[in-house]
């Protein structure tokens, strides 16, 4: 696989028992390279591609397509009822958006982590872990953060892109479940997506027989990737 600048080289991992649906195994591509030049990593998330850490890879499952990419053009979202509700209830929060990784953060990130997943692979969490899959030595992400008062509440993750945003993993307080922070810190990538011009905002993979991974449907218009190329929704507000 090629770019104008950059070549880079493509291996498949051995198959393993999937995180999300009990009865399938998981096979990635997996690109190994150490970095990759961003505009080639844009492209690669056109592609079904997905970072974690430094490591960029794709679902390549021997039985099973459920992993669908997704992404919401972000020049004609507008939030549902329910979202706008979303926004509405939490006016009373601060978001701040910073170039560089907090300490603070891992504090709630391992709150988020021990009491919402526990029954997940990323469980127990770690700091090791934790930096593993955030950052890589070629792109930093940048932190949108979620402040009640004095008090930090939730941090989107997210990878800005020359065309648009990727979402890298939102975490936040469980006591304010209520709130619904993890829509919330959604709806704040796409606005910032709008606000800087940007085209899309990547969500990764919508897996509809996952409880845990189906709720990116709920965002539209939305796009999914298919054999015949990224194909969209009809908008039902």
């Amino acid at each position: 696989m090629s770019s104008k600048s950059q070549q880079v080289s493509v291996g498949i991992t051995k198959t393993f028992p999937c995180s999300y649906l009990d009865t399938q195994m998981e096979q990635l591509l997996v690109l190994q390279e150490e970095s990759i030049d961003i505009n080639l990593f844009e492209q690669l998330l056109s592609l079904g591609f997905r970072r974690s850490g430094g490591t960029i890879y794709k679902p390549q499952c021997p039985d099973c397509n459920a992993c669908l990419p997704i992404r919401i053009p972000s020049k004609t979202f507008t939030p549902s009822r329910r979202q706008k509700r979303t926004l509405r209830n939490n006016r009373d929060l601060v978001w701040k958006i910073i170039g560089k990784q907090a300490g603070y953060h891992y504090t709630l990130y391992e709150n988020y982590i021990n009491q919402r997943h526990s029954d997940g692979p990323m469980y127990p969490a770690s700091k090791e872990q934790y930096q593993h899959f955030i950052g890589s030595g070629w792109l930093e992400p940048v932190f949108i953060e979620l402040w009640r008062d004095d008090k930090l509440v939730g941090v989107a993750v997210t990878d800005i892109l020359p065309h648009s945003l990727s979402a890298i993993y939102s975490f936040f307080e469980p006591e304010e479940h209520k709130r619904s922070l993890g829509s919330l810190l959604i709806l704040l990538q796409c606005r910032l997506a709008k606000l800087m011009g940007k085209d899309f905002v990547y969500l990764g993979y919508q897996i509809d027989e996952s409880r845990k991974m189906n709720y990116k449907r709920d965002y539209t218009p939305y796009q999914i990737l298919t054999k015949s190329g990224w194909l969209q929704t009809p908008d039902e507000k």
